[in-house]
């Protein structure tokens, strides 16, 4: 069998993905990656919901323009960088944003093997 018959497979993994006010992300990508993260993805989106434009007895102005960012972390990893996320984005703030976690079944990417290691790793075999 070639090499390229054979790909690692991700088994280890959450993905945090946290939708915060537009011109947060480097900030929560900052924080992620000092908490262990080793990258993420950013990209930008479009808010709405019942509390679209105006919020809470203060009518505080919430921003429509967000950002998500997501990052994909060891499973043994992941409750320490969402609270510290959690903490830096000030998520416990009305309108700061949302955060949340989703077990991976399974991902597949180049994986340098140091990386690998750390997660839970296994060789698949294409077809």
């Amino acid at each position: 069998m070639s090499a390229g018959n054979e790909f690692i497979v991700l088994t280890g993994a959450t993905l945090l993905t946290a939708v915060v006010q537009r011109g947060t992300a480097d900030m929560v990508v900052r924080v992620a990656m000092e908490a262990g993260a080793q990258g993420a993805t950013v990209f930008h989106a479009q808010g709405s919901g019942i509390r679209q434009k105006r919020m809470g007895i203060l009518g505080l102005t919430v921003d429509t323009d967000k950002e998500v960012i997501y990052v994909v972390v060891p499973n043994e990893q992941a409750d320490h960088i969402f609270e510290r996320v959690f903490v830096a984005a000030k998520m416990d703030t009305p309108g700061m944003g949302i955060l949340w976690l989703s077990r991976l079944e399974k991902m597949a990417t180049h994986i340098p093997q140091d990386i690998a290691a750390r997660f839970g790793v296994h060789k698949e075999r294409r077809e």
